[in-house]
């Protein structure tokens, strides 16, 4: 029989630490989509701000949480140094929502209507998520017609998203 190797500690660490960058992307072009789908807002610029603030606000929630639970590991060790670092943390969760909202003002700065801005983020969006199911699916060494499968399930989060703008608004 024969045995499998198994990972070493900061190898088993680099790849938990990429699953949660990616994890965190997924996460942010989600709610980004969502507050776009879902926010009321009268401009493309304020539902930009609406998309950054609630961003950050998950983005603070969760580097607060992960915070908090460290101490159950670290207990008194935790130093008021290793803080800045762990909120470093996560911030692909924010920074994910970048192209889409890029998207949305410069669509709206061209003059399109607030419903076209917001509907060709969105789209923007379900492309990323698509790309991003595509890549988890390559790089877990899928078949490619498995990698579809991936891709195609990443992409209806946006499509969710696509058809909750179409009718709530």
């Amino acid at each position: 029989m024969t045995q499998r190797s198994s990972p070493s500690r900061p190898a088993v660490q680099g790849h938990l630490a990429a699953e949660q960058r990616t994890a965190n992307s997924i996460y942010g072009v989600i709610v980004s989509s969502g507050v776009m789908a879902s926010a009321h807002a009268d401009s493309v610029p304020r539902l930009a701000v609406a998309v950054l603030v609630t961003l950050l606000v998950y983005w603070a929630a969760e580097r607060y949480a992960h915070i908090m639970a460290g101490r159950i590991v670290l207990g008194p060790d935790v130093r008021w140094r290793d803080i800045p670092g762990r909120l470093r943390e996560g911030w692909e969760l924010v920074t994910a929502s970048f192209v889409p909202l890029v998207v949305l003002l410069v669509v709206g700065a061209f003059g399109a209507s607030y419903t076209t801005a917001v509907f060709a983020a969105l789209g923007c969006g379900t492309v990323l998520l698509a790309f991003d199911g595509w890549r988890v699916g390559r790089d877990a060494g899928l078949h490619p017609v498995q990698q579809l499968f991936a891709a195609s399930g990443a992409a209806a989060f946006g499509l969710v998203m696509i058809a909750l703008k179409s009718l709530l608004h």
